[in-house]
Parts: C-alpha cells; sequence; structure tokens
C-alpha cells in the first residue's frame, strides 16, 4: 500500500517555518509552547476565566515561552448544525494571545475529548453528527466484539455521503475553510501552526487503547478496530484483489483481548502468527488504510492553507509499551506496522514529508528506567527510531510530552531527545499542560530554567539541577508579579 510514499522525494513549496524555529542562523534554537486546559472554550462557545487566562498568558510570556497552543473542538464551534461554525470563543483567545506577543497553535479536533489518558471534561461530536451515528452505528470504529467507539469517524466512510450528504472528509474540509477564512488575517502572524486531527486523541491511529470503561489498560496490547461495515468490505476487496477471498472474512481471530500480553496470544507472541504471509496481507492493509486516510485530510489541508504562510503539522502517538518484543503488538493495533522486522515510521514520515507537514511525536520525556519491567517498554528506543526514520524522509520533527510531568528528570530527558545527535532534533516542543500545578514555585522554577536551555539548543542541560536562585529569568517573574499583585492568585483560583 502507499508504496510511492516509500520512494518519494518529492517536496512541496514550504508554508511557514516555525516561529523561532530551526534556521540557517540560529539552528539550536528550540521554541517551546505551553498546551491551554480542554476547556478553554466553553460548551456555549465563551473563552472560559478569561481572567485567568489573562494572567497565565502574561506569566507564560515573562517565562520565555513562544506561544500556547489550543484544541479547536469540532463539538463545539460545529455544534448548531452542519456548516454553522462558532469561532467566537477562540477569536477572543487569538486576539488575547496577539496582546501578550505569543504565538499559537490550533488544533483542527475532530475527535471527542473524554475517556482517554489526560481528559479532564466531556466534549462530544457535533450532536448531528451523533444522530447520524445512532441511525447508523457503522460510521465508527468497531472492534471484534462489536464494540462501538464514538471517539471518531471511521475512515472506512471518509469518502461517502454520510454526514447529512457530505463525505466526513469534505467536513473537515469546510471546518477547516471556515478557520482560514475566519482567522486570515492571523495566519502565520499569530497562528502560526494548524495541527491536523486525523483520529482519537487527535493522532493518526485507530482507537485501539480505549480507556473509558475500564476497556482498556496499561500495558495491554489492545484490539484491532476493522469491523464496521466500511472497513469489512474494504478487507474483502483487498483479499479478493489478491485471489485469497478467505483472507478477507475477518481480522486474525487469534490476537487475544484489550489488556493481554503479547505470550497470551496465538497471532502476538514471539513465534506467532504475526509474522505470516496472511498477517503481512492484513497489516499491509490496516495500516495503509491509516495511511491513506492521513494522506487525504492533508491533502486537503495543504490546499486550503497553503499561501496563509501557517505551518502544518499532524501528531503520532508514541506506543512505547511491548516496544521490545519482536510483534509490537500495540502498534500494531493502533494501525502502526512496526515489528522487529519492519520500519513502521518510515512510511507515516514520508507521507507526511511529501505534504510539507511536521510529524508531530509525543513520549518525549520518558526513560527507559521509569517504566514497569512487565510492559516490555522503551520509549527512548521508540523516539530514536522516529528520529531516524523522520530524518530519513526529511521531515520536520516536533515533540511533546504524553503524561503531565514538573520534575527536572522530565524536562532533562526533554533536552537529551530535542538534539539531533541521532537522527532529527525538534523543531518546536509543546508542554503538556497548563494548570494550577505549573505554577507552583518549584514547578514554575523547573520549566524557566527548561525553557532557557531549549533556547539555547539544551547545551546548558545543568540548569534544570541548579537552585532557585539560578534564574534571573524566575526572579525577574516573581518581581514582576509583586507588581501586578494579584497575577499568580487569579492563576491559581
Amino acid at each position: 500500500m502507499l508504496e510511492g510514499y516509500r520512494r518519494s522525494t518529492e517536496k512541496p513549496e514550504q508554508l511557514h517555518a516555525l516561529s523561532g524555529g530551526h534556521s540557517k542562523e540560529n539552528d539550536l534554537r528550540v521554541p517551546v509552547f505551553v498546551m491551554l486546559p480542554l476547556d478553554t472554550v466553553t460548551q456555549r462557545g465563551h473563552l472560559n476565566r478569561p481572567r485567568a487566562m489573562n494572567a497565565s498568558l502574561m506569566a507564560l510570556k515573562s517565562a520565555g515561552v513562544e506561544g500556547v497552543m489550543v484544541d479547536a473542538w469540532w463539538g463545539l464551534v460545529e455544534k448548531d448544525g452542519p456548516l454553522r461554525y462558532n469561532w467566537e470563543g477562540y477569536a477572543d483567545l487569538v486576539q488575547m494571545v496577539q496582546k501578550h506577543g505569543l504565538k499559537l497553535q490550533v488544533v483542527m479536533s475532530f475527535h471527542q475529548c473524554g475517556g482517554n489518558v489526560g481528559d479532564t471534561c466531556s466534549i462530544p461530536l457535533p450532536p448531528w453528527a451523533l444522530e447520524e451515528i445512532s441511525k447508523n452505528p457503522e460510521l465508527v470504529y468497531t472492534d471484534r466484539s462489536g464494540r462501538r467507539n464514538p471517539e471518531y469517524i471511521s475512515l472506512g466512510c471518509d469518502s461517502l455521503p454520510v454526514l447529512r450528504g457530505r463525505t466526513p472528509i469534505q467536513v473537515y474540509s469546510d471546518y477547516m475553510r471556515s478557520f482560514r477564512d475566519r482567522f486570515r488575517n492571523f495566519l502565520g502572524d499569530v497562528i502560526v501552526e494548524v495541527q491536523v486531527g486525523m483520529g482519537p486523541c487527535g493522532e493518526l491511529r485507530y482507537p485501539s487503547y480505549p480507556e473509558s470503561n475500564g476497556t482498556w489498560n496499561f500495558p495491554g496490547i489492545g484490539e484491532f478496530q476493522c469491523y464496521d461495515k466500511y472497513m469489512r468490505t474494504s478487507l474483502q476487496a483487498a483479499a479478493e484483489a489478491i485471489g485469497k477471498r478467505d483472507w478477507g472474512t475477518s481480522g486474525p481471530h487469534d490476537c487475544g483481548q484489550y489488556k493481554q500480553f503479547p505470550e497470551d496470544t496465538g497471532f502476538f507472541r514471539r513465534d506467532g502468527t504475526w509474522n505470516s504471509e496472511y498477517a503481512e496481507f492484513f497489516l499491509e492493509w490496516y495500516s495503509g488504510n491509516l495511511l491513506e486516510h492521513g494522506d487525504r485530510i492533508l491533502l486537503a489541508a495543504r490546499g486550503i492553507f497553503q499561501g496563509t504562510e501557517a505551518k502544518l503539522s499532524a501528531k503520532v502517538a508514541g506506543i512505547h509499551w511491548h516496544y521490545r518484543t519482536r510483534s509490537h503488538a500495540p502498534e500494531l493495533t493502533a494501525g502502526y506496522y512496526n515489528t522487529r522486522h519492519r520500519d513502521g515510521y518510515l512510511p507515516i514520515a514520508r507521507m507526511m514529508g511529501k505534504h510539507g507537514v511536521v510529524f508531530n511525536f509525543t513520549c518525549m520525556e520518558m526513560k527507559d528506567g521509569e517504566q514497569a519491567g512487565n510492559a516490555e517498554s522503551s520509549p527512548e528506543g521508540l523516539v530514536r527510531q522516529v528520529k531516524m526514520a523522520t530524518r530519513s524522509a526529511r521531515t520536520e520533527l516536533a515533540g511533546e510530552n504524553a503524561l503531565e510531568r514538573y520534575d527536572a528528570s522530565a524536562y532533562g530527558q526533554v533536552l537529551e531527545t530535542s538534539r539531533s545527535n541521532s537522527g532529527n532534533g525538534l523543531c518546536a516542543f509543546t508542554f503538556l499542560r497548563m494548570n494550577k500545578k505549573l505554577f507552583e514555585e518549584e514547578n514554575w522554577r523547573h520549566l524557566v530554567h527548561f525553557i532557557k536551555s531549549m533556547l539555547e539548543g539544551g547545551r546548558d542541560t545543568k540548569l534544570l539541577e541548579r537552585g532557585s536562585s539560578g534564574s534571573n529569568l524566575y526572579v525577574g517573574f516573581i518581581k514582576e508579579i509583586k507588581t501586578v499583585k494579584d497575577v499568580i492568585e487569579v492563576v491559581l483560583v
């Protein structure tokens, strides 16, 4: 599938380098962004707690942060009906960000908020889309037992007019076009990056490890999500095309359940059938469909935002558990055909590079030694592989932390992975997430040290080991807070 991505050297028009990103003059500087709360815009479409937001942005600017990231939720913006968009809460945020001299990364969030790691609020898909799903439950990803996942529309119906006469790709395109038109005057100046959501949690993947209702828990292998009728039809057609009709009736029968380990299954165990001719066919089809889904959406996004000078990015999940095993089961169920014998990230990097899109990757803060032994986890090995894949594909790489961390050890690990000693360095890093904890004194001190070191290209990692008096930035910020009086109190309310 998509062999062209593995050979392609085509490079599109470069849209716009991330503000403060790598350049010939300043190749080591890594700008730091901070993710805003998931509920930055309320259910009614208003900016949430604007006074606290204003104080927070002032503090972040003082710390040397380049900008902030916000989710533009499909379930909020197009809530009132098809093609009826409400961007007002986001417009207020854009103006506030501009006032403080910060930059903004905006995520086109076509997924549900709620049911995954770190989800602190519930924002379902638009009511009118949920109504279509209730009429036709086949519109969402489905596992082998028939469990439906409402987080995101199945890629199996990407090109079918199943959403009130529009295809999902048309719906996403209309949404992005509306965003572009509403914020045209800010794109490339204040809004420097548009991250295009392409799956659950905004990541290019299948919802193979859902936490809601205890369906999955770490470090389970997850399950394949290819049992809605549209995906089944595609599988049947692919099998018939190679004269193997029997292969198109179902996914693997012996691949276990969400919470199991690879060795509990016939498919994923060390000498299992994951390496058979049938498995190669199925996994090529499963991962290839995900690549094609990403290609369709990014092709549309590229056409919509070309000429705006905003950079495009897309996120890939950091599935680090069972990475040390041969089959890499959790990666396979998520749609990444990455095994002991095959690089699953190079095709993704080439697909993104073809469109000039930044490859955004998580788990940059994790160390192998911090992981549970039974998980066979290697986040460091995974990050190294992705850095090499993006370098080979000549695709820019940006990073995030996967879990909330405020300690010096996590920041130090990001500094290590941000360098280009092996594979790509980072063009930007986005910190998860702005909340009350971030503004606590010691956490804040770590953040300020981290930002300073990232802006120096990660050369002074000892910054993170210094005491509270080691940062003029921090001391200067505290003095400024005292003159503003109640900023910290407002933030911590």
